[in-house]
């Protein structure tokens, strides 16, 4: 049992000493953050303990120069007096108050090492963080002022984004909601589709209430608008014109084919016979069976029908404000309707499976020619969505 604690103490030894190295190298590399974290997570174990006093010396170490360092930065950015610099100000205070919050709970902490408590002088950053949050809100909110200013849809983006960080800062902040209305607006590709049927043909009105039903499709993105009717006040950019030129529908088609179906069946049994005519048995006394074949034939008349309509047409893409034409896509779709039945006579035993399949079906009405351009519609709009998809904005 002794030999198991002394093993026990090596370890932990082992493990405490490797976590000191760690901190100390942080600490010479100038990776102060990570040494205090890796520090006080070892402390917040239990602070007195033997193995974890090394780590006192460090934190107080660590401490002293992140302070020193943020402290030094932030003087040469007030001097510098950026716009950038403004952020970066108000995160090194932040971060000067955390490393203090994360170590207050600590104290005191006292080091056998170096035989007395833990030196942290710690600042009250509350004025310099009100200051820095309220430089950092205004160069946000003058960034994006200069982005509208340049009128470009980019820019408005740009100054959107730049308000959401002001907004996650500074929430309610002046006028900042509506700015972030104008910009989102103002940066947005509203894109109007038309559909126009060049066929000489009827299109269902429904068929052209789906098509132009974007809320299906998906598409719309936060950037990215599709409008199938013109709306006030939004200048559209890009159209996209969906080109319906050909319809054809074929007659309604019914054809009737005649079948022979031949069998040779199994119909029941028979019995062996010796030459005296007697029934031949095994050696247990039964009779043995022999199987009986017969021929068997029918006559299968199968019915089809058939009608298909194909639908062609082109995708146009076009600059509103150039008015000129930007790139154009064919679009197709063919779509038939089958449907096949069965009769017979004769014996139904000669029937084939597929035989028997159809004898289940029935003769079904032809669709009309709406429902054969509505039916087809369906994979139109697919390839629709998908050209649309590549070539979004």
């Amino acid at each position: 049992m002794k030999a198991f604690y002394i093993l026990l103490f090596t370890a932990l030894l082992s493990i405490s000493c490797n976590s000191v190295k760690r901190t100390q190298k942080f600490v010479s590399q100038g990776n102060y953050d990570e040494a205090i974290e890796l520090a006080t997570k070892k402390l917040q174990k239990d602070k007195g303990a033997k193995e974890y006093d090394a780590h006192i010396r460090l934190l107080e170490e660590a401490f002293l120069k992140a302070k020193d360092e943020d402290t030094r930065h932030i003087a040469f950015l007030k001097k510098e007096n950026s716009p950038a610099g403004a952020k970066e100000i108000y995160y090194t205070y932040l971060d000067l108050q955390a490393r203090q919050d994360l170590i207050r709970p600590l104290l005191p902490l006292y080091s056998n090492e170096m035989g007395r408590n833990a030196n942290f002088v710690f600042s009250d950053y509350s004025n310099d963080l009100l200051a820095a949050k309220d430089a950092y809100v205004k160069s946000l909110y003058q960034e994006a002022i200069v982005y509208m200013q340049r009128d470009t849809k980019q820019d408005y983006r740009s100054a959107f984004n730049v308000l959401c960080e002001l907004d996650e800062v500074q929430p309610n902040y002046k006028d900042v909601f509506q700015l972030k209305e104008d910009a989102h607006f103002q940066g947005t590709d509203f894109v109007f589709v038309t559909l126009n049927n060049h066929t000489g043909q009827f299109i269902p009105f429904r068929l052209e209430q789906d098509l132009l039903d974007f809320n299906t499709y998906g598409l719309n993105d936060f950037w990215t608008e599709y409008h199938s009717k013109r709306e006030n006040g939004i200048n559209y950019d890009l159209g996209v014109d969906l080109n319906f030129q050909t319809i054809q529908i074929s007659p309604e088609r019914i054809s009737d084919k005649q079948y022979n179906r031949k069998q040779r069946i199994q119909d029941g049994y028979d019995y062996r016979r010796d030459r005296g005519g007697n029934i031949v048995r095994d050696s247990l006394g039964n009779p043995i069976k022999i199987e009986k074949f017969i021929d068997v034939s029918a006559t299968v008349y199968i019915t089809n029908q058939q009608k298909a309509v194909f639908v062609g047409g082109t995708v146009v893409y076009k600059d509103l404000n150039k008015r000129q034409q930007l790139n154009s896509f064919p679009l197709s779709s063919e779509f038939v309707f089958e449907n096949a039945f069965a009769k017979y006579r004769g014996d139904e035993r000669a029937l084939t499976g597929e035989d028997r399949r159809l004898l289940s079906n029935y003769y079904i009405p032809f669709p009309n020619n709406e429902q054969m351009v509505f039916d087809a519609g369906t994979d139109i709009k697919e390839r629709f969505k998908q050209i649309l998809q590549d070539n979004s904005l």
